[in-house]
């Protein structure tokens, strides 16, 4: 690239920097004038305002004056909060205006047209902009094709140009550092560059280097279904993250990000991205994982936690009842349950008062049963309180006769007797009178623990129903299709019910349970939310699939997930797109495929494909680094110090490394053999934990979704894994690295990497 092009550009930029700072000021100066007005409101607001009471027009003249001048404070409010913003984006464009400049020459224009493209949108007058938002829609044409005609969507419908330049800047400090002109969308030099930067403790955006397939998912705004097949490190989450921001500002005014639901592998990773929207200057959406979204619907109850999920050890009779359980057949078995509901079967308690029955099951159900059958649940639900409601109302008058009130009557104190009529009249009424009034209260009051219970669907039994639809399964689902003995059924079932009375619930069980119960009770599920993002979904089971389109109905999903990394559901993940395309309208499904990983050096990429047996597509991008190491040790001790020289190395390096350990019980042992010898490391034993800079411990099953400078796999011993299920397991740990990749095993190495070839790591005594 000339120095004189690189000079012109720089000219370029100081003159929209200068801009940039100007628009500052003004800013300031807003913000200055908003909270000078505000001040002013509220002053004059207490010293000017005269409360009239006495009179119908007096009080209507105070409300229009109060109202006006909340009218003024929000307005001011508004003034503030929008300047506020703004300087807030200034300050971010200032160092960075721009990453990119496309020429490009329109149908029927006298003349070609130059843009610049940054994080934000920067006019200096209305319409005269110097810098175009990346999601603009023009900006399109500089993610999704090279120099020539290129389509884009705008909407207004298709609009195609002629693309003349693409260029590509790298700004520090407002000052150019590199140009390059490019024939592509993003040039292998800019990523490159992007790529080869260390790990940190929180992800960044990916704007500046966004891929023509990353474009797409970004952009999509036809599909109810969207789902993203990624290989590691193929940035599908990146790109996924950078499509909510996407989406919050094409819809600018529609859509919020409280209506925008993500659902992550575990907190880890939530604090992980919670800075990539922040940085683009959108609010973030809701993040939870599956297991919060389930715990918070229970709060009496133990949901199982990701470790106890890991940790499990399941028979083959076990394993082929949790497919059952987790299958999209299952949730079908729900709903034929509830259905018949609606003619049987409904389980009812007592609703107690005073430790005696207040109304029975056997009235509840009669009440309940008494509809026309053409009731749904809900209807009949509802019914049945309004008639609860109404037979509570009418026992009033009757329970006031009776002992215990009027011993409460007698045991009042002035004072309680006095609060009981709060300002109401009694002059000359008689004692007769008053008790009445008295006893009403106190039966009222006592009443509300009643109103209450049936107000919240109290006399149904959730835990009961439950097990109940347990044992109907047989009549429903014939078994021995699944390879499932009566026997093996009912160790289900008790082992079902031990949990419950611990009041305790596996996570394949929560969904079951909840899915139930909103059937039972109505409830349809949270309309306002707009867009789901499920990530890491090749861990997700048909059926929570199923209950959280349930639970989203008016949403539209994007799913995202590499097959290759079922740690949980393994090789069932398999038919989750057969499973996925009979809930989606096949019109209005549209799946993406990402093959290419930029995370690891080619080395890396190449060496974990290997460990798959029927993998899905993984290309590796061209960067090099050094071959992985392979170190197999006599003895643990042994293996120990190979840990401590790699752990020197990286730190010479000036690489962060993240020591991946199948278990907790297995990171919490090396954790105790490092501090022994004194070596630092930050153990993360649970998700809630933030990421620490430096050397990290972890378990396979935290590390989902992160990424590291240098990965070290700890005790990839034949004892540790041996199972070829494990496969999965295996690759989404070795893929975490970024630059290095070392293997410690002793002993014996894990069959897991016999089908690695020799030439694709370093062996090292």
């Amino acid at each position: 690239m000339p120095d004189s092009i690189k000079a012109q550009e720089q000219k370029h930029l100081d003159d929209v920097v200068v801009k940039i700072k100007d628009a500052q000021v003004e800013a300031k100066r807003r913000i200055k004038v908003a909270e000078t007005d505000e001040s002013g409101i509220r002053n004059n607001f207490q010293n000017d305002l005269r409360i009239k009471t006495d009179s119908y027009t007096g009080m209507m003249e105070t409300a229009i004056s109060v109202r006006q001048q909340q009218q003024l404070l929000a307005e001011r409010q508004n003034s503030w909060q929008h300047a506020t913003s703004q300087l807030e984006t200034l300050t971010r464009l200032e160092k960075t205006p721009y990453f990119a400049r496309i020429d490009f020459h329109e149908k029927g224009e006298p003349k070609t047209e130059t843009i610049y493209i940054g994080l934000a949108s920067f006019s200096d007058q209305p319409d005269h902009f110097l810098v175009y938002d990346w999601r603009a829609p023009i900006s399109s044409v500089y993610y999704d094709g090279g120099i020539g005609e290129v389509t884009y969507q705008t909407p207004d419908g298709d609009q195609v140009v002629n693309v003349k330049l693409k260029r590509q800047f790298q700004i520090e400090d407002s000052k150019i550092k590199t140009v390059f002109d490019t024939e592509e969308a993003v040039g292998d030099q800019m990523l490159l560059d992007a790529l080869s930067g260390q790990s940190d403790t929180k992800m960044k955006s990916i704007v500046t280097t966004i891929q023509k397939e990353q474009n797409q998912i970004i952009r999509d705004t036809k599909s109810d279904l969207l789902f993203v097949q990624g290989s590691a490190g193929s940035g599908k989450t990146a790109a996924v993250l950078q499509r909510v921001a996407y989406l919050l500002y094409r819809y600018r005014g529609h859509l919020t990000a409280g209506q925008v639901i993500l659902f992550s592998p575990n907190q880890l990773f939530n604090d992980y991205i919670d800075q990539v929207l922040p940085e683009l200057g959108e609010h973030n959406m809701v993040q939870m994982t599956y297991y919060q979204f389930m715990g918070r619907r229970v709060p009496n109850m133990q949901v199982e936690t990701l470790t106890e999920r890991f940790s499990q050890d399941m028979s083959p009779a076990q394993k082929r009842t949790n497919e059952l359980v987790s299958s999209l057949a299952f949730f079908k078995a729900v709903t034929t349950y509830a259905n018949h509901l609606n003619k049987e079967d409904m389980i009812f308690r007592n609703i107690p008062f005073r430790g005696k029955t207040f109304i029975s099951a056997e009235q509840i159900a009669e009440i309940y049963y008494g509809f026309n059958e053409n009731y749904s649940l809900s209807n009949r639900l509802q019914g049945t309180k309004e008639r609860l409601i109404k037979h509570l109302n009418r026992r009033i008058s009757s329970e006031m006769k009776t002992k215990w009130v009027e011993q409460a009557v007698q045991d009042l104190s002035q004072e309680q007797i006095n609060d009981m009529y709060a300002g109401e009249a009694r002059e000359d009424e008689s004692e007769d009178k008053q008790f009445k009034f008295l006893a009403r209260k106190i039966v009222v009051n006592e009443f509300q623990s009643v109103r209450k219970a049936i107000m919240r669907s109290r006399f149904l039994s959730i835990n009961s129903q439950f097990v109940h639809f347990m044992r109907a399964i047989p009549q429903i689902i014939n078994l021995e299709k699944h390879g499932i003995s009566r026997e093996d059924w009912q160790a289900e079932i008790d082992e079902t019910v031990e949990h419950l009375r611990d009041r305790h619930v596996r996570l394949a069980d929560i969904s079951t349970y909840l899915y139930l119960y909103d059937l039972m009770t109505g409830k349809k599920g949270e309309r306002d939310m707009r867009y789901v993002f499920i990530d890491e979904i090749q861990d997700y089971t048909p059926f929570q699939l199923a209950y959280l389109k349930y639970s989203f109905p008016k949403a539209r999903f994007t799913l995202l997930g590499d097959l290759n990394q079922a740690i949980f559901t393994k090789e069932n993940s398999r038919t989750l797109l057969e499973e996925l395309s009979t809930m989606f309208d096949k019109d209005k499904t549209r799946v993406i495929q990402l093959t290419k990983s930029y995370r690891s050096t080619k080395q890396i990429t190449d060496f974990t494909k290997h460990i798959l047996t029927n993998g899905e597509a993984v290309d590796s991008f061209a960067r090099d680094g050094d071959l992985p190491t392979i170190s197999v040790q006599p003895s643990a001790e042994k293996t120990l110090e190979k840990l401590e020289k790699q752990l020197a190395f990286n730190d010479q390096e000036g690489e962060t490394t993240a020591i991946i350990g199948k278990t907790l019980e297995d990171c919490r042992a090396l954790s105790e053999l490092m501090q022994a010898r004194g070596l630092k490391a930050t153990l993360i034993q649970s998700e809630n934990q933030r990421l620490a800079a430096g050397t990290i411990i972890v378990p396979s099953y935290l590390a989902k979704g992160l990424e590291f400078d240098a990965v070290i796999v700890w005790e990839a011993s034949k004892t540790n894994y041996h199972d070829d299920d494990e496969r999965q397991l295996m690759y989404t740990i070795c893929s975490r690295a970024m630059h290095q990749l070392s293997i410690l095993a002793t002993n014996e190495l894990s069959p897991l990497f016999d089908q690695v070839p020799e030439s694709d790591y370093t062996v090292i005594k």
